[in-house]
């Protein structure tokens, strides 16, 4: 699968022209086109190069969670990526990271959840 098809980087592609049309319109100004569009294009260069390190990084079960991660939390599944890519960049990782070391790494960043408990009478 090919990032171009990847449908999550599609809607990534659309929030982030809807974002630009708006600061355009808010601002009134005249925004020069040719920077918009070179904006837009690093935008998208940026998103193909995060796809493919995390298509070599993670398997396919572990990018699954990831996506599903992104759709509940998004700024949870962007610091698992940041940790992955810091990861990578260090050497660290020997292999590709699975379902149960991906959720490994959830498990630390997510803060800790208060146990409620109820007490009848």
């Amino acid at each position: 699968m090919s990032y171009q098809e990847d449908p999550e980087l599609a809607a990534l592609r659309q929030r982030r022209l809807r974002e630009l049309q708006e600061m355009q319109a808010r601002g009134g100004a005249a925004v020069d086109p040719a920077v918009l569009a070179q904006q837009n294009a690093e935008a998208q260069r940026r998103e193909a190069e995060r796809f493919e390190v995390m298509r070599r990084l993670l398997t396919p079960e572990a990018r699954e969670r990831l996506a599903r991660i992104r759709l509940a939390k998004p700024e949870v599944a962007s610091a698992i990526e940041q940790q992955i890519m810091s990861l990578a960049a260090s050497g660290r990782l020997q292999r590709q990271i699975d379902d149960d070391t991906l959720r490994a790494l959830l498990e630390r960043i997510m803060p800790e959840r208060r146990e409620i408990k109820i007490t009848r009478r």
